[in-house]
């Protein structure tokens, strides 16, 4: 059986982080712009050099923000009330005051950005003195171990470095099991031997207060993003930009030749000592300037398409040489693009800028291959959420909900359409197909949890206000018929 000390997992742990930091910083290099360089000549000079930095093209964030930008959960509902019974309603939860709490309508985002590009990320659910809060953990600071790290969505130990060694002081981590707290000291990530780990503490959970958040795990358990799948064809764009940005300086342009004429030199004048002068009342003869070399130096010829060019002697001709074709290059470049669009699923006119004439069937049709992959996020992504809320509640005493597995997390429709659109097409489900208005009123475009919430309220209050009025008009004697027969005084 594996050593499952503090001390043991602390090593382990950190080895993972060591092992896998060449290949996480070379996924934030390049979503940060800081790729390889294209292939250049191997004595290429300092021309060549900037031409190779400026021809690098960074699509990565682009890539990562796409299907960032339609994952938004704006609300949770709970699977079953405190009291263990089914909760029919979708009223505020104890678990989303733990969301409001932790501010994770900001700080979501930047979980799925980390989980997108890294192919994972992780969240930290704990008590504090304002209560129980979340945050997210990026994956170059932070390592999970799983029995089965393919399908099980709890780690029996994670790990997170909060300051890393410098110098002679130590880094700092903090190591989660099942039970307790660590705090960890160590001088390198590869020297195990220098690995402390003090006494723990309750954290307040039954089980690691880590959660995973893969944007997708194969069978190996391996977490693959969408950076480093695109790493390569990233490569391949940034070598065609480069030869046509080497294409573009060296033989786009037409070049004028003559031929049979030496190049006038530059001179210099000599006194009567044969001594180089700059005064000209000195200067008794002149010879051409030479380079270190002893190699005389040409004149610089200024010339533009107001100068004409001529020449004394008639065996001078003059020509050009035109200029070199570019077209294919930039044909080559979107092409790329274009490869790039379909191998990670995001609509080529999101990278190319091309939309106009295009029809609502068109545009839709582009939009799907990226709807499936976003629709495959939420998936992964609520049930990792649904864990967060699980391990909140319990830290919160909530024991009913500790064990509420039917939860169930709310993403914001993020699909661009009108408010008049929508509300025809909600009044039309609810006529036509019966469907309670209530139960549509959270695919109302842009309401979120509060709003939501206050709704409710509003046709509480209202439902009340109408019982009165009704019980009061039922408890109300009619007055009597007057009888026909009695004359009025």
């Amino acid at each position: 059986m594996a050593d499952t000390s503090p001390a043991s997992l602390a090593k382990e742990l950190l080895a993972i982080l060591d092992r896998d930091e060449e290949r996480i910083q070379r996924i934030d290099d390049y979503i940060h712009g800081k790729h390889d360089d294209p292939y250049m000549p191997p004595h290429a000079d300092d021309e060549y050099r900037l031409l190779a930095k400026r021809a690098v093209s960074n699509w990565m964030p682009l890539l990562v923000g796409t299907p960032a930008q339609a994952l938004y959960v704006d609300g949770f509902r709970p699977g079953t009330s405190g009291s263990g019974l089914p909760n029919a309603s979708s009223s505020t939860s104890p678990a989303w005051n733990h969301w409001q709490r932790s501010r994770m309508d900001a700080r979501q985002a930047a979980i799925y950005r980390g989980a997108l590009g890294f192919g994972h990320s992780f969240v930290l659910t704990e008590k504090t003195k304002k209560g129980v809060v979340s945050k997210g953990l990026s994956a170059k600071r932070t390592a999970a171990l799983y029995e089965d790290p393919a399908n099980d969505e709890t780690p029996y130990a994670a790990l997170t470095v909060t300051a890393w060694p410098r110098g002679e002081s130590l880094g700092k981590a903090r190591l989660f099991d099942g039970k307790r707290e660590y705090a960890v000291t160590f001088k390198s990530k590869s020297d195990p031997k220098s690995v402390r780990v003090a006494a723990g503490k309750l954290h307040g959970a039954s089980e690691c207060p880590v959660t995973r958040f893969a944007a997708q795990v194969d069978l190996e358990g391996r977490t693959i993003g969408v950076v480093e799948p695109m790493i390569p064809l990233s490569d391949r764009i940034n070598q065609t930009i480069f030869d046509l940005l080497v294409a573009q300086t060296y033989t786009s342009h037409e070049v004028r030749y003559a031929t049979g004429m030496a190049p006038p030199m530059q001179m210099e004048m000599l006194d009567e000592n044969g001594n180089v002068t700059t005064d000209v009342s000195l200067a008794v003869d002149s010879r051409p300037r030479l380079d270190s070399e002893g190699n005389p130096v040409p004149a610089s010829i200024n010339h533009n398409a107001r100068r004409f060019l001529f020449a004394e002697d008639p065996d001078v001709k003059f020509g050009s040489l035109p200029a070199g074709p570019i077209t294919p290059l930039i044909e080559s470049v979107d092409m790329s693009i274009r490869h790039l669009a379909a191998v990670s699923q995001t609509p080529p006119h999101h990278l190319l800028g091309q939309i106009a004439n295009l029809s609502a069937e068109a545009l839709l049709a582009a939009e799907q291959s990226l709807a499936r992959m976003v629709a495959e996020f939420r998936s992964i992504f609520g049930e990792s959420w649904e864990r967060v809320f699980r391990l909140a509640a319990e830290m919160e005493g909530d024991i009913g909900a500790t064990d509420d597995f039917s939860g169930e997390v709310q993403w914001r429709d993020m699909e661009s359409r009108s408010l008049a659109q929508a509300a025809d097409a909600l009044g039309k489900l609810a006529d036509q197909l019966g469907i309670p208005k209530r139960g549509l009123w959270k695919r109302v475009p842009g309401v979120t949890q509060t709003e939501y919430e206050d709704w409710e309220q509003m046709a509480e209050e209202d439902d009340s206000v109408g019982q009165l009025a009704t019980a009061l008009t039922r408890a109300t004697p009619e007055p009597a018929a007057p009888d026909p027969g009695v004359i009025a005084a």
